[in-house]
Formats: structure tokens, sequence, C-alpha cells
């Protein structure tokens, strides 16, 4: 089915749910729709990860685990139109390493502990050991 407003191809959830095999496989993901049946074979998860949604919403599956920008790159080639009704968001990238800033682990204060701590193990032994 085609939006006659825009080029964007709209799909049904029961025509996404007709493309459930190996070759002929597509999810949604956060209301957008993919056709992966080139992708399944290459997919480092596995195929059978891919085939527990195929022809269904995959959203929080894929989300859960966390994908990198490589995975969302590659998802963009694989495009083939929206989820009728389907409120389209932003896919949630996995977050490299954490960095100070965002881990709220104050580092500097740490490393003053460890030094107390140590200096204070020091003194004990050296004064009444």
């Amino acid at each position: 089915m085609t939006d006659t407003d825009t080029t964007t191809t709209i799909y049904t959830h029961e025509e996404v749910a007709q493309h459930t095999t190996h070759d002929d496989l597509w999810v949604i993901l956060n209301g957008k729709v993919y056709n992966i049946s080139n992708y399944i074979d290459e997919h480092p998860g596995g195929e059978e990860v891919i085939l527990d949604c195929a022809g269904t919403d995959a959203t929080e599956a894929f989300d859960d685990i966390g994908h990198s920008d490589e995975a969302h790159e590659i998802l963009e080639k694989l495009y083939i139109g929206n989820l009728k009704g389907a409120k389209i968001v932003e896919a949630k990238h996995a977050q490299s390493f954490s960095t100070e800033e965002d881990s709220g682990i104050n580092f500097p204060l740490i490393a003053v502990g460890v030094f107390l701590a140590a200096f204070g193990v020091y003194y004990y032994k050296t004064n009444f050991a």
C-alpha cells in the first residue's frame, strides 16, 4: 500500500506478518518496516534471533541488545516503509564506554580516598605495630 501524499510505502501489521521465512523476512522497528531477508545470513547474533522476530514488531528485542551505530547504518539500507498508524520514533543507539562525565563517578575523589586509606594503614603499622 502506498501513501498518496508521499513516496513512503505504508504497511499494515497483517502485511508485515506475511513475511516470516528465511528468504522473505520483514520486521518492524520503531514504527518502520525493514526487509532483512538479504541480511539474515550476515547477522552476528545468528539467524535464529532474527527468525524469532520475523513478521513482528521487534523493537523491544532490538533495543534490549543495544545495537551498534553500524547496525543502525545497515538498517537504513534495509528500510522499505512505515507501519500504518505507527508513531515513528528515533531508534535507541547503544552507548559506548562510560566516561567520568556521564557515569557520575568522581575518579579524583576515589584516588584521594585510596591514598588516605593507604596512608592510614602505613601510619598505623609504623606507629602501633
